[in-house]
């Protein structure tokens, strides 16, 4: 049965798996300023850095594999602290991949919202 939240509750992905708010992505046609490449994704991005409220942009290349979901509809992002035991159950939109170094992401969608999980490298974890 699902439970229903109060206004004042945080959503269970926050409040019980405890995953971090990190990002949402919004898709765009055109260039933006300060977009850069991220050419093995074929996909091009903006905004992250200098977004207080962690707002992207994002525009995808001819011949991106990303879903048509990913380059249409918005999507919020997560960090989890274990990406396999996040994704367990859930509905992928394609391969986890990396688009930068030390961090692994995959998405999955919920109610045909796409939803980012993401995964910083923790050395600790490796050592284990």
């Amino acid at each position: 049965m699902t439970k229903i939240r109060a206004d004042r509750e945080f959503p269970q992905a926050v409040a019980e798996w405890g995953w971090q708010f990190h990002h949402f992505g919004i898709p765009t046609t055109g260039p933006v300023p300060g977009e850069y490449a991220i050419p093995h994704l074929k996909i091009h991005v903006a905004g992250f850095e200098t977004s207080p409220y962690g707002a992207q942009w994002m525009r995808f290349d001819p011949g991106s594999s990303m879903s048509e979901i990913i380059r249409t509809v918005p999507h919020v992002a997560f960090v989890v602290p274990d990406l396999q035991e996040a994704l367990k159950g859930k509905t992928l939109l394609g391969e986890p991949n990396s688009p930068s170094p030390g961090l692994t992401v995959a998405m999955i969608v919920h109610d045909g919202v796409p939803i980012e999980l993401m995964e910083f490298e923790n050395p600790e974890k490796e050592n284990r």
